[in-house]
């Protein structure tokens, strides 16, 4: 619960990086549903100099994974962007979502 809370404070602050990207926390509990079990709502995105999300992991829509190899995939609320690709997210504690993200974000980095 304590890690829930960690992302619930973080609601609505933005990080500016040296660089001129800049990271935005979005997160509010929502009533538990089958599509959002863990009860809160998040979006927690990069950005870069252009103002355009170049990483985002969030639960705002549905997504369904192509058909694999051997048959449908589960749909999904959770899922991670990579610019134009969206794949699906495990959301397993709301501090492993923000390690995850803050992982995503400097590898990215790193790559610029």
């Amino acid at each position: 619960m304590h890690d829930l809370d960690t992302l619930l404070m973080l609601d609505g602050e933005i990080f500016t990086l040296d660089n001129g990207f800049w990271v935005k926390f979005e997160a509010r509990k929502v009533e538990r549903s089958r599509e959002i079990p863990h009860g809160v709502k998040y979006s927690l995105t990069l950005h870069d100099k252009s103002n355009q999300r170049v990483i985002g992991y969030d639960n705002a829509h549905s997504f369904k994974p192509r058909k694999g190899k051997y048959g449908a995939k589960k749909e999904t609320w959770d899922h991670l962007h990579r610019k134009m690709e969206v794949f699906p997210y495990e959301f397993s504690s709301a501090s492993q979502l923000i390690e995850d993200f803050w992982k995503s974000v400097e590898t990215y980095m790193q790559q610029q």
